[in-house]
């Protein structure tokens, strides 16, 4: 009799546990649902996306008018390197635009979202709003970041196909000849470059939970985007100034260009692991610094 009603017990034990994981999950997809049509319906945002689509059509077309007068070689450089292969090689358009971009736009864009998500939100008063519905500050909080890490991989995603289509229009698809002087097939290399637009995407991630953290500071989200642009340029500069070397690694945007490990065989997976371990690094520590400062700040606004 004992057996007969203990199996109930933990039969309804473990649906009454897979309904709450249902309860508390579907929430949370609906707020990000709102979150996320309302940070793709500003025009300011889709004023960003439009630039990061048109500026890979410049470049093809740029390089497209400067190949036969000789353009493409010269300098040194990883954006040097992805030049002299553009003309050869449409796919190669698309890693010279991720790696021109993510020096000052992909950051921008970055900073405009992550910058006014919470800030934005305190500015025109309707964040106490959102925190009077039951959902949680912690909720609301890993809302707002997922919804900045998907925007920012929405960019990415947007160069890269931007570009192959402006590369294919514009120049020869083929094989792909890495940086490391193997060739290998389109569609492989069509796999690197999606490896790429993902490592790109994590570095941006980490941009984006800094800027989390800064927007939780301050009700002002124009001194946030601010703040988050000029800490990204001051990294870039230090990152350039041999007497930084020794604080070089530690920098944010140190390991934002070591996508080019993807482009040589073998591939150089260490040092692509330091990169995703300082982007991870970064995450975790900016996203408990959000987390501290929003759980426990008295809103007012």
């Amino acid at each position: 009799m004992s057996t007969v009603e203990v199996a109930p017990v933990a039969g309804g034990g473990a649906v009454a546990a897979g309904a709450a994981r249902r309860g508390s999950v579907r929430p949370w997809l609906r707020l990000l649902r709102s979150e996320l049509g309302l940070v793709f319906r500003r025009w300011r945002n889709r004023a960003l996306l439009a630039v990061v689509v048109a500026i890979p059509v410049l470049l093809g077309i740029a390089l497209r008018v400067a190949v036969p007068q000789g353009g493409g070689g010269g300098g040194g450089g990883l954006g040097a390197a992805f030049l002299t292969q553009v003309a050869g090689n449409g796919v190669f358009l698309a890693f010279l635009a991720l790696t021109i971009m993510l020096t000052l736009v992909l950051p921008l864009v970055v900073a405009v979202v992550s910058g006014e998500s919470l800030a934005g939100e305190a500015n025109t008063g309707t964040l106490r709003y959102l925190l009077a519905v039951p959902a949680g500050r912690a909720r609301l909080l890993s809302v707002k970041y997922t919804a900045v890490v998907i925007f920012a991989l929405t960019a990415c995603l947007l160069v890269a196909a931007s570009a192959l289509i402006v590369g294919a229009i514009l120049f020869p698809i083929g094989p792909v000849t890495l940086l490391s002087g193997n060739t290998v097939p389109l569609a492989e290399g069509l796999l690197k470059l999606l490896f790429v637009v993902l490592y790109v995407a994590a570095a941006m991630a980490m941009l984006g939970a800094i800027g989390l953290a800064i927007s939780s500071l301050t009700e002002h989200p124009i001194g946030a985007i601010a703040a988050i642009m000029i800490l990204a340029v001051a990294s870039e500069v230090c990152d350039n100034i041999p007497q930084f070397a020794a604080i070089g690694p530690y920098l944010p945007t140190h390991w934002w260009l070591s996508f080019d490990s993807l482009l040589r065989t073998p591939i150089d997976t260490t040092v692509l692991a330091h990169g995703l371990l300082s982007f991870g690094v970064y995450i975790v520590i900016f996203a408990l610094v959000a987390w501290a400062r929003f759980t426990t700040a008295d809103i007012t606004s």
